[in-house]
């Protein structure tokens, strides 16, 4: 849908923000939107929510803080870099943990924010080349921020096709869990002993 010129794309990293983005898609009035509908079952609501408040149009959030490098969520898998923090921190290492929550328009500042604080960026999504991840490596190439310190990578489904399975064996199959992406951070910081004891 990305591809379509003005199209508003967006994905919920919890039930709480899918009720927001169905109030966001009921706001909008002026041009196409759409939102990813979860299948199964995600984080759920804090029970508070009686209805939704409409987002900011291409506007992320940093849900924690952190140094060197950042993963930038997009979808359910929020909720799984989260964790990936979590096993980084027993490694000693800090990671900001950002929700895009808009593939189009892209939040822009928060995308150079995290390019000109970090040495890397990973985006992860449940997502093929093409999503996603794509969608910010044009927009860092054109920007100049590949020109500078940050090295990207991006994780998404692989391209081929996936075994019926349960979700948690098919994300194991896929490489999207919270292991595999905090093994990639390891990688990435030329950590490879402990991303390999992390993946055992």
């Amino acid at each position: 849908m990305s591809c379509l010129p003005n199209m508003i794309v967006m994905s919920p990293s919890n039930e709480d923000e899918l009720i927001d983005m169905v109030a966001t898609a009921a706001m909008v009035e002026d041009r196409p939107i759409c939102f990813r509908y979860p299948k199964g079952a995600i984080v759920g609501t804090s029970g508070t929510l009686a209805y939704g408040n409409p987002l900011e149009i291409g506007k992320g959030e940093i849900l924690a803080e952190g140094k060197e490098i950042a993963f930038l969520g997009y979808g359910d898998v929020v909720q799984r870099c989260l964790i990936a923090r979590s096993l980084l921190f027993n490694f000693g290492i800090q990671a900001t943990v950002a929700n895009a929550r808009f593939c189009k328009p892209l939040d822009i500042d928060l995308i150079r924010m995290l390019c000109q604080q970090h040495d890397f960026l990973i985006t992860v999504e449940e997502g093929t080349v093409g999503g996603f991840g794509s969608h910010v490596s044009q927009f860092i190439s054109l920007d100049g921020l590949l020109d500078g310190k940050i090295k990207w990578r991006p994780i998404v489904l692989p391209d081929r096709y996936i075994e019926h399975a349960s979700l948690t064996e098919q994300l194991d199959m896929a490489g999207l869990t919270a292991h595999h992406i905090a093994a990639t951070a390891l990688t990435l910081l030329g950590r490879h002993r402990d991303a390999l004891l992390l993946m055992k």
